[in-house]
């Protein structure tokens, strides 16, 4: 069985300007990462572009180099924490320490800074503390949102469950009090959906004044940063969680893919801030990266599938090497690796030649053959987006 692809001529591809995903049906182009453990060219500020009526503006996010640390740390952790590897955590763990030890805003419950709605990134512990948790923070496919508004004649805590635009929203609210200038006691007192196609709320069915002390808790802020944008909370059940007002454009992406909405405009905004920040020529980094979205489906053939790349991980070398590694069942696993060679400024040409079936020391070997050109369309440390096998556009997280 053979597998042969031919490449577009790369002559015409280097010339060409890029052009936004979201306007054109399938052409883009890739930028890459340095190693995955690097932290060159580590920025501090995102600078990004949004649409409202109508309005072109520029918005700008900034961070402190404590803050990115433990933005990196948890780019690529699914589920808010539910999936996390234990490396993972340690790493956030170390990053969540280091804010929590430096100076953030004062007496955080009595700053304005604290009001608003805080989109939640990480939790520690997503199967305990609120009903709300228990039920749906480990979701990627739904947003979770905090809202805190202390400086009112109402002061309450809400977290907000959001399914999506069309179908509506839990909100649990709870009365609040400031207890000093980092704990809030809260006390849940209702709950409802709503959903868009229904003209009344629907109630959660919790009887929040039968749970007692269950209903009842405090959360301290133990960080909250000088822009108002990133807060660590830690909870009366054990729980840190990690909220921010305003996230950053590959957080976007990551939260784009898991809801399955806006993925195209997330890349463009990507790639597109890529080419403003006047970044050098990219080079192709080494390291495990996993794929967690193409441009493609896969097909009904899952050696097809996993010769071009639209399953399991990807693993590149320093020396010139790449293999394609997909788990099919029971220990067995497949395959391929070739080589990669630069041709371009952000282009490769790659072939994948040596294809097997492996279960522990012994292989079967596959013949296949699978060229095409590799374009670069963004690259860091932790998220690399490209265009390959059949202009099929992939974005892979570096896993080791």
């Amino acid at each position: 069985m053979a597998l042969k692809v031919q490449a577009a001529n790369i002559g015409l591809l280097q010339s060409l300007p890029y052009t936004p995903f979201s306007s054109i049906s399938g052409a883009l182009h890739f930028t890459v990462p340095k190693p995955c453990n690097s932290s060159r060219n580590r920025k501090y500020r995102f600078a990004f572009r949004s649409s409202q009526l109508g309005q072109q503006e520029e918005e700008r996010i900034s961070f402190t180099e404590p803050e990115i640390s433990l933005i990196e740390a948890l780019i690529g952790i699914q589920g808010r924490g539910r999936s996390a590897s234990r490396q993972q955590l340690d790493a956030v763990e170390r990053a969540v320490q280091t804010l929590e030890g430096s100076k953030g805003v004062p007496d955080p419950t009595n700053s304005s800074l604290i009001e608003g709605r805080w989109q939640l990134i990480f939790t520690t512990r997503p199967g305990t503390a609120s009903p709300i948790q228990r039920t749906f923070v480990g979701v990627d496919s739904f947003n979770v949102f905090q809202e805190v508004y202390l400086q009112t004649n109402d002061p309450r805590v809400s977290n907000i469950v959001k399914f999506s635009d069309a179908i509506g929203e839990l909100k649990v609210e709870a009365v609040a009090s400031v207890e000093d200038g980092k704990r809030i006691l809260f006390r849940f007192d209702r709950a409802a959906f709503s959903f868009r196609f229904l003209p009344f709320k629907v109630p959660y069915p919790v009887p929040f004044k039968l749970l007692g002390d269950e209903a009842e808790g405090w959360l301290d802020t133990t960080y909250l940063s000088h822009t108002g944008n990133l807060r660590i909370s830690r909870g009366n059940k054990g729980t840190t969680f990690v909220l921010q007002k305003k996230t950053e454009p590959r957080q976007r992406l990551l939260s784009a893919i898991s809801s399955g909405v806006g993925i195209k405009e997330a890349i463009d905004e990507l790639i597109c801030l890529n080419q403003t920040t006047g970044k050098g020529e990219p080079e192709l980094q080494e390291g495990e990266w996993q794929l967690i979205w193409s441009s493609q489906t896969e097909t009904d053939s899952w050696l097809e599938n996993a010769a071009n790349g639209l399953m399991g991980k990807q693993i590149i070398w320093n020396n010139g090497r790449i293999k394609y590694l997909v788990d099919i069942i029971l220990g067995l696993k497949f395959s391929m690796t070739g080589k990669i060679v630069k041709s371009g400024s952000r282009f490769y040409d790659v072939t994948m030649d040596d294809a097997a079936i492996i279960g522990g020391p012994f292989g079967y070997p596959i013949e296949m053959e699978n060229k095409f050109i590799l374009e670069l369309l963004y690259g860091d440390e932790k998220i690399r987006i490209s265009k390959g096998h059949k202009n099929i556009i992939f974005v892979h997280i570096c896993i080791v």
